[in-house]
């Protein structure tokens, strides 16, 4: 049995059909300037206000993939938790996230393979109750068992 499991991380046995989780977030202007750092995207629609006025977005905007990770945020952190693998993950990105705006990130348990301890989650985000992201994630779940 692995005893060293933090709180809050959920097993594979114990996982069920439509388990959610989620978190919210304001995505602040140095939280898009630390993700431009760490990626190295420094595409202006992010971050020149000058430059993101002319757009089709009419302002400056969120990286998308910063957006997708508060995803792996609630996966990582709360379903399964710690110890979870990312096997894979769709995105769809429906509309832009600002600087100032509240997100939530919300997954959805959809299937369950028990025996392979993999799970299929449904992933979506939010913005005053619009979605702006949506996909599916496939995950290697934490167990109690040694394999």
């Amino acid at each position: 049995m692995l005893d060293n499991l933090p709180r809050g991380t959920i097993c594979i046995e114990d996982i069920e059909m439509g388990m959610t989780r989620h978190l919210r977030k304001v995505v602040t202007d140095e939280d898009i300037e630390m993700f431009a750092k760490v990626s190295t995207d420094h595409n202006p629609v992010h971050l020149d206000d000058d430059y993101a006025q002319d757009t089709i977005f009419s302002g400056r905007i969120a990286h998308g993939m910063l957006t997708a990770g508060l995803i792996s945020a609630v996966i990582g952190e709360q379903l399964p938790g710690h110890g979870t693998i990312y096997m894979g993950q769709t995105l769809k990105f429906l509309a832009p996230v600002r600087p100032g705006d509240m997100v939530t990130a919300e997954v959805e348990v959809i299937d369950i393979d028990f025996p392979k301890r993999r799970v299929k989650l449904d992933c979506r985000c939010l913005v005053d109750g619009k979605k702006v992201l949506m996909g599916e994630a496939t995950v290697l779940a934490p167990s109690r068992k040694f394999d």
